[in-house]
Order: C-alpha cells, then structure tokens, then sequence
C-alpha cells in the first residue's frame, strides 16, 4: 500500500477557536484502510473510525494544550510525555501530527499521519491512508524510552515517512486548499505588450493600458461564501464565524475536491485545470492517433490563436557608496507565458543573451525541454500548458548600472533632530526603449515618531507618516525614458521626544541574569495552554533596547533608505527572447507579444555616515 501512491482518508479545517469549519471524509478511501487491517489478521482498523467532528476539534485542542502550540516544540523537553509528539524528538512532528480521539464510552485510538497546515486564520489537517505496518511502526516511536534518531538507525520516523509517498501527496492537497481557503489562487502574471499587436485592433488598445492577460475560460472567483442550512458535508458551525474570521466558499472548496480528487484519490490538483474542466467540460475533438494528450493540458484550447511572453525581473541591492565595502546587486526573473493554441503543438524559442546575462542559476517548467546553452543562446522546447504559468525560473547579476545610484547620508544632531542628504541618479546610461514608469525613496523610522520635516527636494514631491517620509521622484504617468537625472533632497527631520524610559547598556546584564527567571515564566505559560510562539514574539519586542546616543534611529538595527522604482522596455539582466524566432509546429497563424519589465525587490540604500551590514566575499582563484 505504502507504494501505491496517495489517497485521502479525510480533510478537516479548524479555527483558531478550535471549531471544524469544514470537514470533507471519503468512504471509498476508509474501506480500503479497515480492509487492510484484516488483512494482517487485526480488526484494529474497525476500532480506529474516523472520528466526528467535535472529536477532532477536542483532540486539536487537547494536543495543542499539552504541546505548547498547536505544532508543537518537535524536541523532547522536560514537560514531554510519552505518547506525546514531541516525545519522538524530531522536528517533523510539527508538521505530520498525531491525534489522541477520546470516547465518550471510554477508550480511544490515534489518528496518524495528520498533515498540518496553518493558513491565515485556519488550520488545515489532512489524513492520508497508510498501511498498518508503518501506523504501528511510529506507535511504537510514542513509546522509546531514549530521544533523538540517527540518519543511519533503522526505525526511525525520517526512514517511516520515506516509504510513504502518500505524505508528499498530502502536503499537496494541504497546499492547494490553503491557496483555495485564503484566496490566493491567481495564475502568473503575463503583460500584453504595450506596442502594438497583430491580433487586431483591441489588443492594440488592451495592451497600451497595460491590462494583463487573464486565463479563459477563467477560474470562478474565491468570494465570501453563503453556507448551505442543509448540507451534510462540511457545514459550518457557527462559532467559526466569529472572531473577525474572514469565511471561505465552502461549494468553491468542495466542487474543487470533487473535480481535483474524486473518492479520495488526487488526479490533477492544479486550481485552474479543474476549474477550467469545470466551466467548459472536455474536448469533444479526438486526438490524432499518433498524440497523447500531456497531464498539464486535461482539455484542448478552441479559439482565437496567440503566444504571450513576458519578462519579470526584480532587482535587489544593497549600495554603500564606501571604498571598503563593495555594492551588491542580483537579479532574479522568470519568464511566463500564456499560449492560447489549438490542438497540442509544440513551440520552439531560443533565449539569447546567455553570455552577457551569465545566468547562476535556472530551472524550468516540467513541460520544457532545454537543450544544452551553445554560445549566447539557448533552445526551449515545450507543449503549453492551459492558461498562465513560468517557463523558467532564473537569477543573475545585474549587468548594466543600477538604475537608481547615489548616497543617502543621516545625522543625528540632536536626541530629536536628525540631518539629512540624499544625492541620485536615476536611468543612468539607460536608453530607449527602457522607461521608468515610477521611482519612490522611502525613508522608515520603526522606533521613532516623526514629528515634522524642513527641505525640498530638486524634483519630485515630498510626504509623511508617522514612522516614515515618502519622496516620490518620478509619479505614475510621468515615465522616465531616453535620458537621465539627477535628483537632490537635503533636510532635516524631527521627532517626538521618546515616552519611555531609556535602558543603557547595563540593561544587558540584568537582561542575562534574568533568564533563567524569564524561562520558568515561560514554563508556566506554557503549562497554562498560552501560545509560546505569540509569547516570544511578543518577549523580544518589549525587551529591545536601543543603542547609545551615536545612533538614536537604531533599535538594534541599522538605518537606511529603501528604493521603489518600475521599468517596462527591457531587462536588467541581458536574457531576452526574440519573438520573431518563436516557432510552433504544426504552423500555425498565431501573434507572438513579448513585453519585459523590471520592479524593485530589497533595493536599499544604507547610511553612509552609519553603521551598515556586510559580507566579506571570498577572493576568486
């Protein structure tokens, strides 16, 4: 059984108020679990039922009261017991759980492997089928008196789980109900090309707006949900409503389960395939005899022809303006694409720009097939999936100058008043048909709260919250293209005087002298059923101290500016594809768009004047 792939026991999803908000059981999968226990001679599985709902939610909460969390520590402590999860001592027990169900009528039995998933607010639990050998295997872990496990030891739960692909499926069905239940099911984002296109003269209006491509025929949105009075199968209760819960469509979620895994059994857990299959059914066109029709493509394209490509880049930096320390840039991008073609052709493109891009490292969609880089180019050769998804992943460095370069200098001249001075320069050898759509400089203040500011930049225009200034170089609609400029801010800032009471370096000692104190508290709350996670978090917030007068901006932390900034025309790294070279046979008549666009990920700008994180990179050979 532990071979045979996966199938699906049962799904339940819980609030944080320990309340079933859906549960979804397949019969067909539970025959199959009572009949493998007879067949090793035990009725146990018919003394292991899968349980009621308010069993389940009972047992999460017991376990979540006597592990600490509701994942648990995944180490043996001194509050562990046996029988306990964490009594295994193996950090994997905070993701594949056990539950302890307890009858009314006395005894009880254990659910495992429950797969657990914390998404938003709901916790989602997947219990995959398993053979009996391996459920008493890991009974058996609840019971060893020693803790710890070794890669080589026999028995162990790493070398369990290894023998049970269904586990992986598991996470998988966790993974997508999760993207279902929080919304976040949208495709990869492709852009109509701004130019215009040969597909006719709305896709010349559609693409100069810059809408991007959406899937046809289109998933049915995640909306809030109208829970059915009468259905069996997965009703809400009405507890899991409450406490600002924001609901999920519980039909979205249960004709996706249908469609996704019929009896139990995953077929195909990609969201849009399903709901696609959903709105439109089935080709009713035959193959030709001497094709097979891919996995990833359950239903054949019928409509208007076209091939949309798209280029999205993020560059990340970190520039110090300093001799000893170098700056760095890297680029990471994918490129996806959008291939609404009839029949299964198969789409021949080259990537060019290898040499220069000096790509480190990519990968690729399953259904592509790449050949090995010759000179500057390199051959894809794939059968497109429906709707949106990335062909490739990749990440290099940037191989032009930045986009944005110059120094941001802080200081403090007071508790309360800082000076400060920016000096830019934006597109810098950047010629058309590259275009800054927008740039923005942010500077964050966490700790402190601004009071006012004096100072008015060169060009662009200046704002302010509570914790940060906002200067806004380039607005939308006023793109940058074909020319460079310079950009100046000099000011001062001012802030709240501080309404606690500052702790000196002192703090320190009394800080490590009090932990053993802080940990028996710590003990305590875990005992009374707290969440320990909340309790740390919330720990290392209150007991930060800040730094001496030199640099007041800085809570255990360093100050800098963070760049926002979007560019349309081109890529940073060099690695492009030429749509004019895209080919697909059988020949088809269908448009090839290509558009490129590069954003701004972690581009920050450090102090000059301050303290700055580095690392020391390794002198080449």
């Amino acid at each position: 059984m532990s071979g045979g792939g996966c199938s699906i026991r049962a799904i339940w999803i819980l609030t944080p108020n320990d309340a079933v908000a859906f549960s979804r059981r397949f019969a067909v999968v539970e025959k199959r679990w009572r009949v493998a226990w007879e067949a090793e001679g035990v009725g146990k599985g018919a003394e292991m039922p899968l349980p009621a709902d308010y069993e389940v939610a009972a047992a999460f909460a017991n376990r979540r009261r006597r592990e600490g969390t509701a994942r648990g520590s995944g180490i043996r402590t001194n509050l562990s017991s046996v029988g306990l999860d964490s009594w295994v001592d193996d950090p994997i027990t905070r993701h594949i759980i056990s539950l302890q169900i307890d009858k009314e009528e006395g005894g009880g039995f254990m659910l495992w492997p429950v797969v657990l998933q914390k998404r938003g607010s709901y916790y989602v639990l997947v219990l995959p089928l398993v053979d009996p050998q391996s459920f008493k295997a890991f009974e058996s872990l609840l019971k060893r008196p020693d803790c710890g496990s070794s890669a080589k030891e026999n028995g162990n739960l790493s070398s369990i789980l290894l023998n049970l692909p269904c586990i992986t499926g598991a996470f998988m069905v966790a993974n997508v109900i999760g993207d279902i239940i929080t919304g976040d099911v949208a495709e990869p984002e492709v852009i109509v090309s701004s130019g215009p296109s040969v597909g006719g003269l709305l896709d010349s209006l559609t693409g100069s707006i810059g809408i991007t491509a959406r899937s046809k025929p289109s998933a049915a949105p995640v909306a809030a949900p109208v829970a059915s009075v009468s259905s069996p199968v997965g009703a809400a209760q009405s507890d899991s409503l409450k406490g600002g819960i924001r609901p999920f469509d519980k039909e979205l979620l249960r004709s996706f389960i249908i469609g996704a895994m019929p009896f139990g059994t995953p077929q195909d857990l990609n969201y849009g395939n399903v709901s696609s299959i959903r709105t439109t059914g089935y080709s009713a066109d035959p193959l030709p005899t001497d094709q097979k029709q891919p996995a990833w493509k359950p239903y054949l394209y019928k409509g208007r022809q076209r091939t949309l490509f798209s280029s999205l880049e993020t560059i990340n930096a970190a520039l110090y303006d300093r001799d000893d320390v170098p700056d760095f840039l890297s680029v990471s991008g994918q490129l996806t694409c959008r291939a609404e073609l009839e029949g299964l052709p198969d789409v021949s493109l080259p990537l060019t720009g290898l040499k220069t891009a000096r790509v480190e490292v990519s990968s690729f969609h399953h259904c592509v097939q790449a050949s090995e880089p010759t000179g500057n180019k390199q051959s894809l050769l794939f059968q497109p999936p429906l709707g949106n998804f990335v062909l490739m992943h990749y990440q290099a460095p940037c191989n032009i100058d930045p986009p944005v370069k110059g120094f941001y200098q802080l200081s403090m001249v007071s508790e309360n008043e800082g000076a400060f001075l920016f000096k830019l320069r934006l597109m810098e050898g950047y010629k058309s048909p590259f275009l800054m759509e927008f740039c923005m400089v942010t500077m964050p203040f966490p700790r402190r709260r601004v009071a006012s500011y004096d100072g008015n930049p060169s060009v662009g225009t200046v704002s302010m919250t509570e914790h940060l200034i906002e200067w806004r170089i380039v607005s939308s609609g006023r793109g940058l293209s074909g020319r460079s400029i310079e950009a100046t801010f000099s000011g001062t800032v001012r802030f709240h005087p501080r309404t606690t009471q500052r702790v000196n370096s002192s703090f320190r000692s009394a800080t490590t002298t009090a932990f053993a104190e802080d940990s028996d508290c710590e003990q305590d709350i875990t005992k009374n059923g707290a969440n320990l996670d909340d309790y740390l978090m919330e720990k290392m917030n209150k007991d930060l101290q800040a730094v001496d007068l030199e640099e007041p901006l800085s809570w255990q932390a360093y100050n800098y500016a963070k760049v926002s900034f979007k560019i349309v025309g081109g890529t940073l790294s060099g690695l492009i594809i030429d749509p004019r070279s895209v080919t697909i046979y059988p020949s088809v008549k269908a448009p090839v768009e290509y558009s490129m666009q590069a954003s701004s990920g972690d581009y920050i700008l450090w102090n000059t004047l301050g303290k700055c994180p580095s690392a020391a990179l390794p002198k080449e050979l």
